[in-house]
């Protein structure tokens, strides 16, 4: 198949239904793992939401707020019957406390570790920052863990040319250290839809 054919075929599976089935803050109410699992993962505030409904077509699957945090739970969502998208909290600065904090940290990590039909973890980073320590931190943990990641740079938008180029090569590199990480980014925005094409095509292969 081209890629072509590839891409519109990406298209036309994202445009599909796609409904919200479940959310958890508890590993012992997750949805029966019958369908293959996208997870999408970052720190609170980069752009989460947002491109989990730029890549359904919908502004409301996905919960976006200005107030960092806001997402509590995994939070599943049905995509014509052939995956599920998952919606994980933020992590990093959300104003919680520390004790909630911890939850959902534990949370993230647990399912992470555990879920057998977890296809690929897609580590969300704003492209105008790069990494910070939290992403390292589970960068290593899905390392240890064997679990497929990709790394997805955010708002890219944002950023003139040139900047996309640095930050690119940049985390590319910091990749090297990384083996179940995917080696080269994704440079997206949820705002213009760089880049959306690209990782629904990615995922159509992963299935």
């Amino acid at each position: 198949m081209s890629d072509a054919a590839l891409e519109e075929k990406a298209r036309k599976l994202f445009a599909g239904p796609c409904d919200f089935v479940a959310g958890t803050e508890t590993l012992d109410r997750l949805p029966p793992p019958d369908l293959p699992e996208f997870a999408f993962a970052g720190r609170s505030n980069v752009g989460k939401s947002s491109l989990v409904n730029a890549l359904t077509g919908r502004n409301t699957l996905a919960r976006v707020s200005h107030t960092p945090g806001r997402t509590q739970q995994l939070n599943f969502s049905n995509l014509s019957d052939k995956l599920l998208l998952v919606d994980m909290p933020g992590y990093g600065f959300a104003q919680v406390s520390k004790a909630q904090r911890r939850n959902w940290e534990d949370l993230i990590y647990d399912y992470l570790r555990g879920r057998v039909p977890l296809r690929c973890v897609f580590l969300l980073v704003d492209a105008r920052h790069g990494f910070k320590p939290a992403d390292l931190d589970l960068l290593r943990m899905l390392n240890e863990a064997a679990v497929s990641c990709r790394v997805v740079l955010t708002k890219a938008d944002e950023l003139k040319a040139p900047e996309k180029e640095a930050i690119v090569t940049s985390i590319a590199a910091a990749l090297k250290k990384h083996p179940a990480a995917f080696p080269a980014p994704y440079l997206t925005s949820a705002r213009t839809q760089e880049g959306i094409n690209a990782l629904q095509t990615t995922i159509l292969g992963l299935l």
